[in-house]
């Protein structure tokens, strides 16, 4: 699990599920991303490569926010060959809203991961099982980018209501899909 930009592993609905992936068997990571105020892609790719080590059929990766920017970054880099079993993205983007960024004056850090293309064909030769959750009222992200989500990516699109930018401790929404995805593996 990869948390997003100013988080930790500590942080929002990551202990949750990890607890609730545990209870039902599950190995669950979720690293303290390097630098979490200043995310930059240079760093926090390499060192997910580092924290996955070898991927394959039983690795799934769960991200939230930038943390889904990272996950594709770091699927778009895998040798071809690699398959894993899928991903859930919890409030994930392509584009976000520039004004809550200005404000919290994260304009210049926001740049290179918006500017630098994803090549999600290539991410889409590592798995083809993709679910991606959005909020209809999340201040960072346009729900505009579930329909980039589904048309680039395959993804199964989940949208709530009311979840803003998914911050609070629990949402049984993000393991239910976690589960199903697991579940229904071809």
């Amino acid at each position: 699990m990869v948390h997003g930009w100013g988080g930790s592993p500590e942080g929002g609905w990551f202990p949750w599920l990890k607890k609730e992936l545990e209870q039902r068997k599950f190995k669950a990571i979720v690293p303290k991303m390097p630098d979490t105020e200043n995310p930059k892609i240079e760093e926090w790719v390499p060192f997910l490569k580092n924290v996955v080590g070898d991927a394959d059929e039983n690795t799934y990766f769960v991200g939230g926010s930038i943390g889904c920017q990272t996950i594709l970054r770091y699927l778009e880099r895998l040798p071809e060959k690699i398959r894993i079993g899928g991903i859930i993205f919890v409030a994930p983007w392509f584009n976000m809203f520039p004004e809550p960024i200005e404000e919290e004056g994260g304009t210049e850090i926001a740049k290179p991961w918006l500017e630098t293309p994803i090549d999600t064909k290539k991410v889409l030769t590592h798995t083809d099982r993709i679910a991606a959750i959005f909020s209809d009222d999340d201040p960072f992200v346009p729900l505009t980018d579930a329909k980039i989500f589904k048309e680039k990516l395959k993804a199964k699109i989940i949208i709530e209501h009311g979840k803003g930018h998914f911050d609070d401790k629990k949402y049984p929404i993000i393991l239910k899909a976690v589960l199903g995805l697991i579940k229904t593996k071809k």
